[in-house]
């Protein structure tokens, strides 16, 4: 039995299956072929799977209007070109052509992948985080990234090139860095700790452009670079990102960047970039470092936090990268780039822990500290209160602290003292955490510590006997970016 044969359900389903270019293929057969070809529930089904689309909308984001227009598609097949030509309504078959006509510079494969990466950030932006979707820019054009290379005398990397057609950086609150001192709208994020504070935000392309340009001359980078300044730190600690155009590699800015020295941000063996690689199969530092950072965000890795100011904090907050424990009643977590091993009371509390490494404060010319590690603890006492001998309290209250930092198996730091950083916190139930955030220099990529924090039920007016001890032991090692792929940390 001949295709002409089969029913209409039974066609479709067919068509369904050979996906767009095989449908329009068919289309071309005969008429009844032609109308089932470009039934609107099919070509829906195709922008659904394709690009995500639940609405017919353009490369833009606008809403298709309701008029006539001429369709043109043209798929390849090997060496042969077929054309069709249709006027119908506005439908989804027609915002299906609208994209592949606005992208087809590009292997669709890819396109397809960088739309998903915007869509997921998009998606926990505007769920969690709407102020700081409202700044993202509508996509780049064509022109614009074309006046980027001639001005800086680059070649960008394809996947970098969709990425800003897709979304063309962040809105700029000025035009110098210090003009957006203390923002805290960065779709990258940062950290905080004593008066250390970052929070970075995606560049459009004319401040790509500007700021490329100013700081290559300040920092005497080699005259035919091809490095270009695509991220940076809206604060007045400076943290910069670059995208080689030559290897497509992502770099980070040490405190030595005045040296030029940069530190890789993803695995350089997963970058597929250049001469001889399959177009489509391309991936560049920018792509892989974007999809990581959507990755963590959409899987509550990295949220939102509110201590000082309301951004995204890069401190992780799950498995693997983070840890927890529990203990009677007091719930705390941590950040310290660590997996914490604890031996506990009665579960009612709980203690995370991870951490960031900071590049931008790190100092490879430094042999006895090269690398500087942030982390943070925060602690709090959940509703049922502390329990301990049986009896249950309505307050704890922090009273001793003894930490060891090993590096290489020798003793880099060992405190032991009252409180943490001069506080003895009183943790209530069910009421705001106790934040506690610090960072420690290290001379080696790996590293360990361990001990113990020791509170004291209601107030610490108890005697000695009456305290409860938090035992933690853990290690840690530095994603230098070529161990492990990292975050945009």
């Amino acid at each position: 039995m001949g295709l002409e044969n089969v029913g209409d359900l039974a066609l479709h389903v067919v068509l369904s299956k050979l996906g767009p270019k095989g449908t329009a293929l068919v289309s071309c057969v005969n008429k009844r072929f032609k109308i089932t070809a470009s039934e609107d529930c099919l070509w829906s089904k195709f922008c659904s799977q394709d690009l995500d689309l639940h609405a017919p909308l353009d490369p833009n984001g606008n809403l298709a209007p309701s008029f006539k227009v001429l369709i043109l598609f043209y798929f390849m097949c090997r060496n042969n070109a077929f054309l069709l030509t249709a006027p119908f309504p506005f439908s989804s078959q027609a915002v299906y052509q609208m994209w592949r006509e606005a992208f087809g510079m590009y292997p669709w494969p890819l396109v397809k992948r960088v739309k998903r990466c915007w869509d997921g950030l998009k998606n926990w932006l505007t769920i969690n985080f709407p102020e700081a979707k409202a700044t993202l820019r509508r996509g780049a054009s064509e022109a614009e990234l074309q006046e980027l290379e001639n001005v800086l005398k680059v070649k960008l990397p394809i996947p970098t090139r969709i990425l800003y057609r897709f979304c063309d950086g962040q809105e700029s609150m000025g035009n110098d860095f210090d003009s957006v001192v203390g923002s805290s709208l960065g779709i990258i994020g940062g950290y905080s700790f004593y008066d250390h504070l970052t929070n970075v935000y995606l560049l459009p392309l004319s401040q790509i452009i500007q700021y490329t340009k100013e700081i290559t001359r300040q920092l005497s980078f080699p005259s035919r670079s091809k490095y270009i300044l695509v991220a940076a730190s809206s604060t007045s600690n400076d943290k910069y990102f670059f995208l080689s155009c030559a290897d497509g590699q992502l770099y980070v800015g040490t405190r030595n960047l005045v040296l030029v020295e940069m530190i890789p941000c993803v695995p350089i063996a997963l970058i597929s970039f250049g001469n001889g690689v399959n177009s489509a199969q391309q991936q560049d530092g920018m792509l892989l470092w974007l999809e990581e950072h959507g990755r963590r965000l959409q899987n509550g890795i990295i949220k939102l936090h509110e201590d000082k100011i309301r951004s995204i904090n890069l401190f992780p907050e799950e498995p693997p990268l983070c840890c927890s424990a529990v203990t009677n009643g007091v719930k705390g977590w941590g950040f310290l780039l660590v997996l914490l091993e604890a031996e506990w009371g009665v579960p009612f509390g709980e203690v995370r822990a991870s951490a960031v490494f900071i590049p931008e404060l790190a100092d490879l010319q430094d042999d006895s500290e090269r690398y500087l590690f942030a982390y943070s603890i925060r602690m709090s006492l959940l509703p049922e209160g502390c329990i301990l001998n049986g009896m249950t309290f309505s307050s704890c209250q922090l009273q001793w602290r003894h930490w060891i930092i090993c590096a290489n198996n020798v003793v880099v730091s060992d405190t032991n003292g009252e409180a943490v950083i001069g506080q003895f916190p009183l943790l209530l139930p069910g009421e705001k955490e106790f934040v506690y955030q610090s960072y420690t220099p290290l001379q080696a990529t790996t590293g360990s510590v361990k001990g113990s924090f020791t509170f004291v039920p209601g107030r610490s007016g108890f005697s000695d006997q009456d305290h409860l001890d938090l035992q933690l032991v853990s290690t840690a090692q530095a994603q230098d970016g070529d161990q492990e792929l990292e975050g945009p940390g």
